[in-house]
């Protein structure tokens, strides 16, 4: 062993521990390992940057963006809506919803897909009390083994991708994980759906202050278009398209309320309802019935046209001026440009037009202006933001967009016509012009410690290849399987792969991991890509902790689940995928 290969060793081994220990950031743990490599000289300084420009962070970042824009559009939930009153047991909504999920992770980042259905899934448990204990482990697992079906499910696939480039001078192609990741999806989704049965079922979800306040119903004005297509729908056909969720407390006909109006009366154009429910719930309803809120329609004055309009959640504090006041009386568009479209407050209906309704102290209220207007406008009415929760209340532009974006790029990298990362980027760009995700939403939806670790920890892992590390662990594992059955030594990195990624982020135990793999296959003279895609599926599929995978640990309160939940369900699943995954990658990719 050369210095230059042990002081590779010893950076890996370095970052490999600070990884387990968790006492800081892993993105500050792989930033703090860059710096550390180009002092020591493994890392090139001309180098040290690279990951910042390469295809594999681009791919990842705009996936993100996709997800989340595709998450917005609601038409996953549109097009569940007429089966969800069938889901009446955990019997039936697991299947449902873990094969929901893993097809969704197909096709956008495993994440995403995730945080497009859990929402659901917990709304369906809370109506039937069913325990999401049952649903959200199996939903999370069924996300991961779901992005391992395309290149851009999940971050291993990218990763491995990248490796191959480097190794034999073609990356994989979008679709080329396709025949084992189906393999290995369908028996993961077959386990998943009866193998639910060893979590904790009673298991209760640990309540956030999120959910406290989520659950505080919102009271808000719709007004019907004068060009409504549904002319002579009734309250009861309105209610009934409403939902349980959501109560029509009064309507507003040419200034004369009507509380509490009689089921029969036909609904007109121009009419005003007064409607209360949950935020999303609230939004659900409003979409389908096409209707609008009555304030978000006034244009909101700004300072600069690339200003955003914003909506913002708040509490009228106790030293605020609007305190027994109306909207209406103080003037709040025209004195602060400021649109109050909901309000929220606790033990009390409110049955008069949202502009006359007096506010209280502890009231929540959701205001609508521009971006620079609204801090001090808050800051001046004495309002408390709710930072964390910023709101969309009502309809969304471009309901399809994000589904025929995404599916355009899909198409132009099946048929290659262009890269994965100019696809995915062009169709990031397009959501963002056509209004399916706003830029202030896709910086959030970024994910800068993902990022910042990857684009950190390709020049360091490849300090590894670069000095001949990985070839020295390769000769010493060639000497255990040279002899045996190439596929045991595939097995075998899958299992290394699957041993690293519940410790390591499932990015960097790729970039650690897949050099040394295909170094193992040119030194028993074998096809490097079954290495590659053992490590792809093995660095994937994390289901022994919380903490290996960001979908994972995304479950981990809302299921109420303790740490040694995840190994009761994951271990099996674990050994299903290493028995079934490897024989299925030396078919596919023969030796």
């Amino acid at each position: 062993m050369t210095l230059q290969q042990g002081l590779a060793f010893g950076l890996i081994g370095l970052t490999i521990v600070a990884f387990i220990w968790g006492r800081w950031r892993y993105d500050v743990i792989a930033l703090s390992s860059l710096l550390l490599g180009v002092i020591i000289g493994v890392v090139p300084a001309d180098k040290a940057f690279s990951g910042f420009a390469n295809d594999v962070t681009v791919i990842i970042a705009c996936a993100l963006v996709v997800s989340a824009a595709f998450a917005r559009s609601g038409i996953v939930e549109q097009v569940l809506r007429p089966i969800l009153p069938h889901l009446t047991s955990a019997r039936v909504q697991v299947p449902l919803f873990t094969a929901a999920v893993t097809v969704l992770s197909m096709v956008t980042k495993n994440v995403g897909a995730l945080a497009i259905m859990m929402p659901i899934a917990l709304q369906v448990a809370k109506r039937t009390n069913t325990s999401p204990s049952c649903l959200l482990m199996p939903m999370a697992f069924g996300s991961l083994i779901g992005g391992t079906v395309t290149m851009v499910g999940t971050s291993p696939n990218i990763l491995v991708s990248e490796v191959r480039e480097q190794i034999v001078g073609r990356p994989f192609e979008m679709y080329d994980y396709t025949p084992v990741g189906l393999g290995v999806t369908a028996l993961g989704l077959l386990f998943l759906s009866f193998g639910y049965r060893l979590l904790p079922l009673a298991r209760t979800s640990r309540e956030t202050l999120e959910a406290a306040i989520e659950t505080a119903p919102y009271f808000t004005e719709v007004a019907v278009p004068e060009d409504w297509a549904q002319s002579r729908s009734t309250v009861r056909d309105l209610q009934k398209l409403a939902g349980p969720e959501v109560r029509l407390m009064t309507l507003v006909r040419k200034g004369k309320r009507r509380q509490a109006p009689h089921p029969n009366t036909v609904v007109l154009r121009g009419d005003t309802l007064l409607v209360e429910g949950e935020h999303q719930d609230l939004t659900t309803f409003i979409q389908r019935a096409k209707l609008k809120l009555t304030r978000s329609d006034r244009p909101v004055a700004m300072e600069e046209p690339t200003e955003e309009v914003r909506v913002v959640e708040a509490v009228v504090g106790a030293e605020s001026m609007l305190i027994g006041r109306s909207a209406q009386q103080e003037d709040l568009y025209g004195q602060h440009g400021l649109n109050l479209l909901a309000v929220s407050r606790a033990g009390y209906r409110m049955t008069r037009e949202l502009n006359t309704v007096r506010l209280r102290a502890g009231d929540i209220i959701l205001v609508q202006g521009g971006e620079r207007t609204l801090p001090g406008a808050l800051k001046t009415l004495g309002l408390l933001p709710l930072a964390e929760r910023e709101l969309r209340l009502g309809g969304i532009r471009h309901r399809l967009a994000p589904a025929l974006l995404l599916l355009a790029a899909m198409t132009l990298v099946a048929f290659r016509i262009a890269p994965v990362a100019l696809a995915f980027f062009g169709a990031a760009v397009a959501m963002v012009l056509v209004g399916s995700i706003r830029m202030r939403e896709a910086y959030a939806a970024l994910d800068g410690p993902v990022l910042v670790l990857i684009a950190a920890l390709i020049p360091v892992s490849d300090a590894i290849r670069a000095t001949g590390g990985a070839d020295l662990l390769a000769a010493g594992l060639a000497s255990i399987f040279r002899g045996q059955a190439p596929i045991l030594a595939v097995g075998a990195i899958m299992g290394v792969a699957m041993a690293a990624t519940p410790f390591l982020n499932n990015a960097a135990t790729v970039l650690i991991v897949a050099p040394i793999g295909a170094a193992l296959a040119r030194m028993l003279g074998l096809n490097p890509d079954p290495f590659l895609m053992a490590v792809a599926m093995g660095a994937a599929c994390d289901f022994l902790t919380p903490i290996g995978h960001q979908c994972n640990t995304l479950v981990m309160a809302p299921g109420g689940y303790r740490f040694a939940d995840y190994p009761r369900l994951g271990a099996p699943l674990t050994l299903l995928v290493l028995l079934v995954g490897t024989p299925l990658i030396a078919y596919f990719w023969p030796l």
